[in-house]
């Protein structure tokens, strides 16, 4: 199996979800050592072992619990000859912001993404597009509604499966109506077409790119927590 380290940090850099499972303790004589290590996914092994099958197996078994729950554990695996202790360390998948088109506001959104728990991913159009991005927790925001091959970007990620999370597309609607027409032209319904959200972003009175980046990384992370996005407390006027 390949190197836990490296694989480690391939899957991670893919944006998967994974645990690190490492023997601190051993009691008896165990088929294990302490330092051992085994990386697992929800439903199988990547990397590593435990020691043998049993202890690999027990700690696959914990590890969809601790992906949900997020949060590190010790865990003990017996065996005829003797018992382990566990360091479980779960490494929950972020959200993917796919950023689209090369423009001063999506390089703001690729650069501040990472601050704010988004693994950002950039593509300059449909090209880009046709190798599918990993995860299924995906946000997408297409920054220029000028685009020639932006109908067909929209067209390929609403049949996406599963579909975004969130799909923006950066301009008002006046701007952008003309390519949901199409959309709805090429046979789309319109409860499909109401996931496109154009504008994009939380009312911040944003003029340059920074700030208007800023308005869409701050509404993403609204909709990520399930938030209505706004004033907790209103400030008073002078």
């Amino acid at each position: 199996m390949p190197d836990i380290e490296i694989e480690l940090a391939r899957r991670l850099e893919r944006g998967e979800e994974v645990v690190l499972a490492t023997v601190v303790r051993t009691d008896g004589r165990p088929p294990s050592q302490v330092g051992a290590k085994a990386l697992l996914a929800r439903d199988r092994a990547l990397a590593g072992t435990l020691g043998c099958s049993e202890f690999d197996s027990a700690a696959l078994a914990d590890a969809p619990g601790l992906l949900q729950a997020g949060t590190p554990a010790i865990r003990s695996y017996r065996h005829d000859l003797g018992s382990i202790e566990v360091y479980l360390e779960p490494h929950v998948a972020q959200p993917t912001l796919l950023v689209i088109a090369d423009t001063p506001v999506a390089a703001s959104l690729a650069r501040w993404a990472p601050e704010v728990g988004f693994r950002a991913v950039t593509a300059g159009g449909l090209d880009d597009l046709l190798e599918e991005v990993a995860g299924a927790d995906l946000y997408v925001i297409h920054t220029n509604h000028d685009a020639p091959d932006l109908p067909a970007v929209l067209e390929l990620l609403l049949r996406r499966q599963p579909p975004p999370r969130y799909l923006g597309l950066m301009g008002s609607r006046r701007h952008t109506g003309h390519h949901l027409e199409a959309l709805a032209a090429r046979g789309f319904p319109a409860a499909a077409l109401e996931r496109i959200q154009s504008p994009v972003g939380l009312n911040l009175g944003a003029r340059t790119p920074e700030e208007i980046a800023l308005s869409m990384l701050a509404g993403l992370v609204a909709v990520r927590r399930g938030a209505q996005g706004g004033w907790l407390d209103p400030p008073r006027q002078p």
